[in-house]
């Protein structure tokens, strides 16, 4: 508890500490004695930057500060990569703050560090990291808990921060213990008895509960989703090394701040170090959640002939 009487609760999320005056469902709880990297805080926001560096419709930038303004839920002010002041909107549901904090919002403060953030879903194989990367709505998240339902435990869900320093292979840390997934995936994979909280209010989307990894691991592949249509059939494929950087680089967690933030240079980094140590990889599948099985057993398949060739 703060000075002003405020709960304060410890995560950790993306490999940092993380102290909020917000419940985080689905995030890793933080030991009470961790370093603090990061506070999440109420407070007051204003509605515009002096002399922004770059502007958008619902956000601003200006030397070390971003602003966000989501109408009807809050304004956010993200400092110096170390602080996020949260100012909500009278009419916001309790639970709308924390589903765009634990999404973009610190998503957005991973980049403001520096840090390699992919739009991509995490699962633990053979003790490395499979990354499920691909545009929102192609299936991540489905398919990480169809992998965590045969033994494969969760490492990230929508978010994976990775590690690219030195020669070794990147590293990927967790960013929560939940995944986020819509009533008709609940269902097709039998999950009703870990279905928890709704992610908001208005939407039939809900945390739940699987087994978490150990954070971080190497990474051992990133396989970027597309839907089987012609001329591409279900499977792995592997594009060629310039095809696969730039795929990497596409499954950047927000791609225009990546370029605002002067970032893309550590980003084809990060892509040629997946490639040389791990592999970028197409898994083209039926987009149809009755196909589910079919991208889990040609990913296990694909994974396992690349451990055998290592």
């Amino acid at each position: 508890m703060d000075a002003h009487g405020v709960v304060q609760r410890r995560y950790r999320i993306g490999g940092l500490g993380v102290v909020s005056d917000f419940e985080l469902p689905g995030a890793i709880p933080g030991a009470a004695d961790a370093a603090i990297d990061v506070r999440i805080r109420l407070g007051c926001v204003p509605a515009t930057l002096p002399s922004p560096d770059h502007a958008g419709p619902i956000w601003q930038i200006a030397a070390d500060r971003l602003l966000l303004e989501l109408p009807g839920i809050a304004r956010f002010l993200l400092a110096s990569g170390a602080e996020i002041v949260v100012d909500p909107w009278s009419e916001a549901q309790a639970a709308d703050v924390p589903a765009f904090l634990t999404g973009g919002i610190i998503g957005m403060l991973l980049l403001q560090r520096g840090r390699v953030v992919l739009h991509a879903s995490a699962v633990e194989m053979d003790g490395r990291a499979a990354l499920i990367c691909g545009r929102s709505g192609v299936g991540k998240s489905t398919l990480a808990a169809a992998l965590a339902a045969r033994g494969h435990p969760v490492l990230a869900d929508e978010l994976c921060v990775l590690d690219v320093e030195g020669d070794g292979p990147p590293l990927a840390h967790s960013d929560g213990r939940s995944l986020k997934l819509w009533d008709d995936a609940v269902r097709a994979l039998g999950l009703e008895a870990r279905r928890g909280e709704r992610v908001r209010p208005c939407l039939e989307k809900h945390h739940v509960d699987v087994e978490a990894a150990a954070s971080p691991l190497p990474v051992g592949a990133v396989y970027v989703l597309r839907d089987a249509r012609a001329p591409h059939p279900p499977g792995v494929q592997r594009p060629n090394p310039v095809d696969a950087a730039l795929l990497l680089r596409r499954s950047a967690y927000r791609p225009l701040l990546v370029r605002h933030f002067g970032q893309l240079a550590t980003y084809f980094r990060a892509a040629a170090g997946v490639t040389r140590h791990a592999g970028v990889f197409h898994l083209t599948r039926r987009l149809d959640i009755s196909c589910l099985d079919d991208a889990a057993d040609a990913l296990e398949a694909h994974w396992a002939a690349l451990r055998t060739l290592a």
